[in-house]
């Protein structure tokens, strides 16, 4: 039986993060919750994601800039798909710069968004 891949979801908003999950498990991915930038960096398994959905605007702590700077160091990251209402041209640029996989908005186009999680598993 092949194993599942497990893509890491960082929002605030819980709704987002439950239909995220439920859109990854249907299909046939394992996923993992996290609320925020802090709770995503203490998971002590952070190493084996195969891919990451992340919000860019989480009020409190980190953003998701933050945490994608912050992952750039590390020498095993997921391929990061930024999912956000945030799509000014200066923050996709900014995302797209520092390595970004994909810059997708709210509300979530569907097709596009299983369309670059394949693409970045792929990796």
């Amino acid at each position: 039986m092949p194993i599942s891949k497990t893509i890491a979801v960082v929002d605030d908003d819980l709704a987002i993060r439950e239909a995220l999950d439920d859109l990854m498990v249907s299909c046939g991915y394992e996923s993992r919750l996290f609320s925020s930038a802090e709770h995503y960096l203490a998971a002590p398994d952070r190493e084996n994601f195969d891919c990451m959905l992340l919000d860019v605007d989480m009020p409190g702590g980190l953003s998701g800039l933050d945490l994608q700077k912050i992952l750039s160091t590390d020498q095993k990251r997921p391929p990061i798909i930024f999912v956000t209402s945030y799509l000014d041209g200066r923050t996709k640029a900014q995302a797209m710069d520092g390595g970004a996989f994909a810059f997708l908005g709210k509300p979530i186009d569907v097709k596009a968004l299983l369309a670059h999680v394949e693409s970045a598993l792929q990796l």
